[in-house]
C-alpha cells in the first residue's frame, strides 16, 4: 500500500517579541552580543557597537532585514578587556636604572652586584602592556560576526517560541467569537418578525387617528424597518471573518498586518450588530463579543 502524500507543514507564527544572547572570550577580549526585539509597524533595526566596530554595521543590517520583517529591533555588541593584565619591559627606564646600580657598585666595595629580580621590581620599569585596537579587532572579527549569526538565529526561534502562543491565544478568542456568534444568531432569530409585528401595532394604532396615510407606502416603510433590524448578514459575515483569520493562522508567515486589518473587520461586524439589536439579550452578546475582538486586537499587535 503506497502512503499518502502528507499535507504541506504550516509556516510557524512569529512574535515581534523576543530575545537573544551570545557571547565569547577572544584571549584578554570579552565580547556580548544582546538582541531585543518588541513590537513596530515595520522592520527598524538599530546597533549600538563600540568604537572601531562601526564598518561592520551594514552586514549585520543586511542580514537582520533578511530574518526578519517586522519590529523594532535593537542590537548591542559590549566588548571588554578580562582584568588579567599583560606587563611589558621599558627598555629605556631599565637601561636607566641598570646604569644607577652599576654606578653605585663600582663606588661600594665589596658591594654585589645588582640582581634582575631586584631591578624588575623598581617603579617604572615594568608597565602595563597596551593592547593595540586594530589588531584586537583582526583576532576578534570572525567570532563577533558569528556570535551575531548565532544570536540572529536565537532570536528567529525565540520570536517563533512567543508567536505559537499567541497563536494558541488567538485560536481561543476564535473560538468564544464564534461560539458567541452563534448564541447572537439564536437571540436573533426572530428579531425580523417580532420587530415588524411592534412596528404595526404602532401603525395600526396610528391609523385610527390619521386614517389618510396611504397603506401600501406604510407597508414599504414596515419592510424598510424589519431589513434594518436583521442581523443575519452581519453574522454571516463574522463567520467567514473567523474562518479567515483561521486560514491566516494557518499560513502563519508575515500575516501581522493582514490579520490586524481583518479585525478592522470583525470590529465593523461587531459594532452594526449592536446598533440593530432590538433585545436586551443581543445587545449584552453583541457587547461580549465586542470585548473578545479588542482582546484579538492587543494580541494581533505582536504578530510579525
Amino acid at each position: 500500500m503506497s502512503n499518502p502524500i502528507a499535507s504541506p507543514v504550516a509556516s510557524p507564527v512569529a512574535s515581534m517579541t523576543g530575545f537573544a544572547r551570545t557571547e565569547g572570550l577572544i584571549g584578554n577580549l570579552a565580547w556580548v552580543w544582546e538582541l531585543r526585539s518588541v513590537n513596530g509597524r515595520g522592520l527598524e533595526l538599530r546597533f549600538r557597537l563600540p568604537n572601531g566596530w562601526e564598518a561592520l554595521e551594514p552586514a549585520f543590517k543586511d542580514s537582520a532585514a533578511k530574518a526578519l520583517k517586522r519590529g523594532n529591533v535593537t542590537a548591542n555588541l559590549n566588548i571588554r578587556r578580562d582584568s588579567e593584565t599583560r606587563l611589558a619591559l621599558d627598555p629605556v627606564v631599565l637601561d636607566q636604572v641598570l646604569a644607577l646600580a652599576m654606578d653605585l657598585h663600582g663606588r661600594i666595595p665589596g658591594s654585589p652586584p645588582p640582581r634582575a629580580e631586584a631591578l624588575l621590581a623598581l617603579p617604572g620599569v615594568m608597565r602595563q602592556a597596551s593592547a593595540d585596537p586594530a589588531e584586537e579587532r583582526a583576532a576578534a572579527n570572525a567570532p563577533v560576526q558569528a556570535g551575531f549569526t548565532q544570536a540572529l538565529a536565537d532570536l528567529v526561534v525565540s520570536r517563533q517560541a512567543e508567536g505559537a502562543r499567541l497563536a494558541e491565544t488567538l485560536r481561543g478568542q476564535l473560538a468564544e467569537i464564534a461560539t458567541l456568534r452563534d448564541l447572537a444568531a439564536e437571540q436573533a432569530a426572530d428579531q425580523p418578525a417580532a420587530h415588524r409585528t411592534r412596528v404595526m401595532e404602532n401603525l395600526v394604532a396610528l391609523l385610527r387617528e390619521s386614517p389618510s396615510l396611504p397603506e401600501e407606502r406604510i407597508a414599504q416603510e414596515v419592510a424598510l424597518l424589519a431589513s434594518r433590524s436583521d442581523v443575519r448578514e452581519e453574522l454571516d459575515r463574522l463567520s467567514a471573518h473567523i474562518a479567515a483569520a483561521h486560514a491566516l493562522l494557518d499560513e502563519g508567515v508575515n500575516i501581522g498586518r493582514r490579520l490586524d486589518f481583518l479585525v478592522q473587520e470583525f470590529n465593523r461586524e461587531a459594532n452594526t450588530l449592536c446598533s440593530k439589536s432590538a433585545s436586551v439579550a443581543l445587545t449584552a452578546t453583541g457587547l461580549k463579543i465586542k470585548a473578545t475582538i479588542e482582546q484579538l486586537r492587543e494580541q494581533v499587535q505582536n504578530i510579525e
